[in-house]
């Protein structure tokens, strides 16, 4: 009985389809990769011996190589949504609407060098210009992120001013007010992500100067933000 509770429980089948995307095993391996970078650091930082910091690294190179696997051809999405998002007038602010666009054609383009880098890394074909390509993708990265940081900045001054226009003494309003209230947390959590991860192509790119342990912990509450909205995407 005690079996069966576990196996037909609700939490164990929304597990399997959090699982079954790629998106969902994507963010739990990214998980785990910035945690081990933050946490080789720490044991590093703390002199242990390098039979036990060597899982952690492993652990950390293994779980990035195999999660460009996973990105392998994610670059097209991009690339439509750039289109959308460019032909999309009727719907959007024109300043998020180009944000947007910004921000999937920088995603594009670094996930079109990271198809050439994970080539380099598997040992499939060695390429001379890696770790050329490698930066190239970082800086895109990097340019896609500040958009969509740009973007939620400005997402949240929008807000602002909308709640101030808001008459809460009546019951729309009121109705209004909880629905900005929830863009507004769904906002504020993307742009602290979106900060999160700008620390890794920052520092990757030597713009700023933080060693494994900061960036790590950043990778790592990035992460966990986007196991979260996968999991209640996948509810």
């Amino acid at each position: 009985m005690t079996a069966d509770a576990l196996i037909y429980h609700p939490t164990v089948s929304h597990y399997l389809r959090f699982v079954a995307t790629t998106v969902g095993r994507d963010k739990l391996l990214r998980t785990l990769q910035y945690f081990s970078r933050f946490y080789a650091w720490y044991l590093f930082r703390t002199n242990s011996p390098p039979r036990v910091i060597a899982p952690f690294e492993a652990i950390k190179k293994q779980f990035g190589l195999t999660r460009k696997a996973l990105r392998l051809g994610k670059n097209v999405e991009h690339f439509k949504a750039a289109a959308v998002a460019m032909d999309d007038t009727k719907n959007r602010d024109e300043f998020l609407r180009y944000c947007a666009v910004g921000r999937q054609l920088g995603y594009a383009v670094y996930l079109t060098l990271d198809i050439a880098t994970y080539v380099d890394a598997a040992g499939i074909w060695k390429l001379n210009s890696a770790k050329r390509l490698q930066k190239e993708a970082y800086r895109a990265w990097l340019v896609g992120l500040m958009f969509n940081t740009i973007a939620g900045m400005y997402t949240l001054w929008g807000l602002r001013q909308r709640e101030q226009e808001i008459d809460k003494a009546d019951g729309e309003g009121v109705v209004e007010s909880k629905k900005l209230q929830r863009e507004r947390a769904s906002t504020n959590l993307q742009l602290i992500s979106d900060l999160c991860d700008l620390t890794i192509p920052g520092s990757a790119l030597g713009y700023a100067n933080l060693d494994d342990g900061i960036v790590g912990l950043a990778g790592t509450v990035s992460s966990l933000i986007a196991v979260w909205g996968t999991w209640k995407k996948t509810a």
